[in-house]
């Protein structure tokens, strides 16, 4: 039996990747989609600038797009997925929470508040508990949770596998970021043509905190951030999917490239419908990975690493997710999936 599900927001770039990668899906059926008020009554044909490659599925398309709050979420619907701009999801979201629905958001809203899961499945899958502390703390039957920023998720699993095995005391990181997480309008031809774009704003701050808000400690209480210093700095570049990062790391414990190379390669997944067979490829040749050639490794769930070499403190290194789909509709995925086996749905 299949769980019935929403998507908020569910005509731009990420919402149109969740219906893509719900089309088929053994464990949830899609029976509510919403947009903003300009869309609803149409059909989702009508309504969406489809951009995906694949058609729009044949069911999804005649149907009916309803209004963005609770009301338009028939009962029998237990999990809604939220691809809503942060601000419209701030507003939002929390009713729908309040209402009983658990709310799998991408949107960066509420990410680092302290009763929040914020979860990359296979790195920190016990922090889904904190949803017994926020039921408690404000009294909702349904709950938030939230998967991390497109950039954050590219790095953070590689710095998972170096953390429990070396320990990390610091962390620098550039990023160089596809033009399809900035959406459809987010950058125009003008902009990025022949150019980079060596800022995104609030980008940053996010690797910055979710980073060790993810690395961190749950003690069934509340999250310990990881202790360590983490320093970003975001650039956009004229690539179509596919965010390319440079890592630099200080460790606790003496790492060479092959220990990093062997604690990445082996660092175990899950056994979620969503979940690459492994996680982290890594690859000897320093010119990989790249973004045309790698990023739909494992349907686009899997992160790539490669060019480890050693520094004065730790280890450099390079990878890369695709930022659409690992790095947000296939996060979000995965964290429903997630909710459903652990009980929550």
């Amino acid at each position: 039996m299949t769980t019935r599900v929403g998507i908020i927001g569910a005509t731009g770039a990420v919402g149109q990747r969740l219906i893509q990668l719900l089309d088929p899906h053994p464990e949830f059926e899609v029976a509510a989609l919403t947009a903003s008020e300009d869309s609803t009554g149409s059909t989702y044909e009508e309504a969406a600038k489809w951009r995906i490659s694949a058609p729009i599925p044949e069911r999804v398309a005649d149907m009916e797009v309803g209004e963005t709050s609770p009301e338009a979420i028939p009962d029998d619907v237990s999990l809604v997925f939220s691809s809503l701009p942060s601000s419209v999801g701030a507003a939002v979201e929390p009713a729908f929470c309040e209402a009983g629905y658990i709310v799998s958001s991408n949107s960066s809203n509420g990410r680092a508040d302290e009763d929040v899961p914020l979860t990359i499945p296979e790195v920190n899958a016990d922090h889904i508990d904190l949803i017994e502390v926020q039921r408690d703390r404000r009294g909702w039957d349904g709950a938030l949770v939230k998967n991390p920023n497109c950039s954050t998720i590219t790095m953070v699993p590689p710095l998972a596998a170096l953390e429990e095995a070396f320990g990390l005391e610091r962390v620098t990181v550039s990023t160089l970021q596809a033009v399809s997480g900035a959406g459809y309008s987010g950058v125009t031809s003008m902009e990025i043509i022949d150019n980079a774009i060596p800022h995104i704003g609030g980008e940053e701050a996010k690797m910055e905190t979710e980073s060790r808000k993810l690395l961190g400690t749950f003690d069934g209480a509340e999250v310990e951030w990881l202790d360590a210093r983490v320093d970003a700095s975001c650039n956009r570049i004229p690539t179509l999917d596919g965010h390319l990062e440079n890592v630099w790391t200080d460790t606790v414990a003496e790492a060479t490239p092959d220990a990093a190379a062997e604690a990445m390669g082996s660092y175990p997944g899950l056994d979620l419908h969503s979940s690459p067979d492994r996680l982290v490829h890594v690859f000897e040749d320093p010119k990989r990975p790249q973004p045309r050639l790698d990023r739909d490794r494992e349907n686009g769930m899997a992160i790539a690493a490669g060019g480890l070499q050693p520094t004065e403190g730790g280890i450099q290194f390079n990878c890369l997710a695709h930022n659409t789909l690992r790095g947000a509709a296939g996060a979000s995925l995965l964290n429903g999936e997630l909710l459903l086996e652990n009980g929550y749905l």
